[in-house]
Order: C-alpha cells, then structure tokens, then sequence
C-alpha cells in the first residue's frame, strides 16, 4: 500500500479538522464576531455618552454664566419699605427699575464691573415729587453715600447723578432699603 500524497493530506486534515473540532472552530469564530460587534457597540454608546455629558456640562456652564447666582431675599440681602403711606412701593420700582438698581445680581456683583453695593438708600421728597438714591460701595470707609442719584418721579428721569450731599433735595422721608447680608 502506497501512501500518496493525497492520503497524507486527508490524514493530517482529518487530524486537525474532525467534525467535533470544526464545531468548535464556527464557535470560536461566532465568539470572536460578537467579541468585535460589542466592542464596536460599546464604543459607539460611550462616545454617545461623552457627547451627551459635554453638551450637559456646556449647558449648566451657560445657565450659570447667564444667571450668575440665585441670591435670596433674607439671607443674602434684605429689602424694606417705609413710609409707604407716602409713595406706594411700585412708584419706588419703576424708578429703582429706571436706575437699574432692582438688579439684584449687579448690587451683590463684586467684579470690576458689577455694583458692589452693600446698602441702598430712597429718600422721598414729597414738596419736589423726588427719590434720592443713595448707593453705598462695599467696602467705603465712611458712613456716607458713595454715589447718589435724584429720579424726578413727575418726568421720570434722572436729574443729578454722581457724588452729592446736597441737602437741596431735604426734607425727605426714607422709603426704602437694600442691604447686603452677605460678605
């Protein structure tokens, strides 16, 4: 008996290759597939993810750029009317509105730029329809206003504005205050 080459072929095959072992191979090959496709899956979602997180992270970014802070009347500024049986408190908002000095975030803002007050004083004269708006820097080593500014509640406008202690705009009424309760 002669072994041909053929034969020797079909020996060493049948050695490697039987039909147990060519199960095994579809397995192995079936598990390697599915071992790429979740991989690949995997890599698809956690990029998603990624993504996903950065644009929420961006977005709470601009909503904090854009609102600043959310301070809270009461623990960290404090607002009182008085005397409002002379003037109602909304003629006090439209003319606080007018200075820009009802934007609670600019008053308690502490940049170069932001109001930095730590007390805001309306004094009502009733003989010239006035408010006189006395602003107080945080930080200003004296009792006296830093800046004030006179609203002439008849034209509403501002009429002086800058550093003025003029008692020309006496006598007048306190009828409102802002004060920072924080540091």
């Amino acid at each position: 008996m002669d072994i041909t080459k053929r034969d020797v072929r079909e020996i060493t095959m049948s050695k490697y290759f039987t039909k147990k072992s060519i199960l095994y191979w579809i397995i192995a090959v079936l598990v390697v597939l599915i071992g790429i496709i979740l991989a690949v899956q995997f890599k698809a979602n956690s990029s998603s993810q990624t993504t996903t997180a950065t644009v929420k992270t961006s977005s709470s970014s601009e909503k904090a750029s854009s609102s600043i802070k959310k301070y809270v009347a009461g623990k960290d500024y404090k607002i009182t009317y008085n005397n409002t049986d002379l003037i109602d408190k909304s003629t006090i908002t439209k003319a606080l509105d007018a200075n820009g000095l009802n934007d609670i975030n600019d008053l308690m803002d502490t940049s170069e730029d932001g109001g930095d007050m730590v007390k805001v004083e309306v004094y009502y004269n009733k003989d010239k329809n006035l408010l006189v708006e006395n602003l107080f820097k945080n930080g200003h080593s004296t009792n006296e206003a830093t800046t004030a500014v006179v609203y002439d509640l008849k034209n509403n406008q501002i009429v002086n504005s800058g550093v003025n202690y003029d008692t020309n705009y006496q006598p007048s009424w306190l009828v409102y205050t802002w004060e920072k309760l924080t540091k």
